[in-house]
């Protein structure tokens, strides 16, 4: 079965940005021109995703209004003639066919957000995309991985290799044979001691799950923190039949850090030719200031 649907889990407080996410949700932090949740959007738009279920919280509408028509906004640019500025507006747009909010009322973990989204999802196959998670490629990273699951089936988690002493802030693989792209994944760690990581391969947010995870999410109890986890349930699907980590082509950038929104920020800049060079000079400008100092 095709994947069609995504899940955005996007009601988090973005605690490593305030005072900015005080009033402004995280996921609409902007990278160069668009927030991070419209590039999460259109990377599944361009991997045939037709339905976006958005897991949020009671005080993010700011999500909903960037997805949905602006009259007042399209009318001042279509009076003044913007043409180029109208269709980047309308581009934010999605079909309220094709948009689902589901709020989270209390912040009880990953887990807990997915699980919050079954009835949307129903039993079918389905992507998570966690917009903290930015991949620059040349063929979107879910674009990716659909194209592989169309030869697996099963469930899919996006890997990258970390540091050692990164681990411990990833879910990490406890690794088997190995296809190309593809690695067998005999096991799940969350955030493990690093001298006791079983690889440095780490999981970063893009899932092709079965819907069979929310069976598993909602026999779970919570964890010494208060929360349901997702790492946890996976761990149970785990012989069940395919479970691969998936090697994507491309550059992943953690925008849930301030200095990986600022990186993000300066190759996405780069990555444009109306701005390359002008981010480049910026670039240059700031290393020379620093050596002057």
């Amino acid at each position: 079965m095709s994947v069609r649907k995504a899940v955005f889990p996007v009601a988090g407080f973005g605690t490593r940005f305030l005072p900015a996410t005080k009033s402004v949700p995280k996921e609409m932090m902007t990278v160069v021109d668009k927030p991070l949740l419209q590039y999460a959007v259109e990377e599944a738009q361009s991997a045939g995703i037709e339905q976006f279920i958005f897991v949020t919280s009671p005080y993010k509408s700011a999500i909903a209004d960037h997805l949905g028509a602006s009259s007042e906004l399209e009318k001042f640019l279509s009076d003044g003639g913007n043409a180029s500025l109208l269709a980047s507006v309308r581009g934010c747009q999605l079909p309220s066919n094709a948009a689902h909010f589901l709020v989270q009322e209390k912040p009880l973990g990953l887990g807990h957000a997915v699980w919050c989204a079954r009835k949307v999802v129903g039993d079918e196959p389905f992507a998570i995309i966690l917009p903290d998670d930015l991949v620059l490629a040349d063929i979107p990273c879910l674009s990716q991985m659909v194209a592989a699951h169309e030869k697996t089936g099963g469930n899919m988690v996006a890997v990258v290799d970390v540091p050692r002493e990164d681990t411990k802030r990833y879910g990490v693989l406890a690794p088997g044979e190995a296809r190309g792209g593809l690695v067998e994944i005999n096991g799940l760690v969350e955030k493990p001691n690093p001298k006791e990581a079983p690889s440095q391969l780490a999981i970063i947010g893009r899932y092709i799950l079965q819907a069979e995870i929310f069976k598993q999410l909602g026999e779970q109890k919570y964890d010494v923190n208060g929360e349901i986890q997702l790492t946890d349930a996976m761990c149970a699907l785990i012989g069940g039949g395919p479970f691969n980590g998936f090697k994507f082509e491309g550059k992943r950038y953690d925008c849930g850090d301030k200095i990986g929104l600022l990186e993000a920020n300066i190759a996405y800049g780069l990555s444009r030719d109306e701005l390359r060079n002008d981010v480049a000079a910026v670039v240059l400008r700031a290393a020379d200031a620093l050596k002057s100092d």
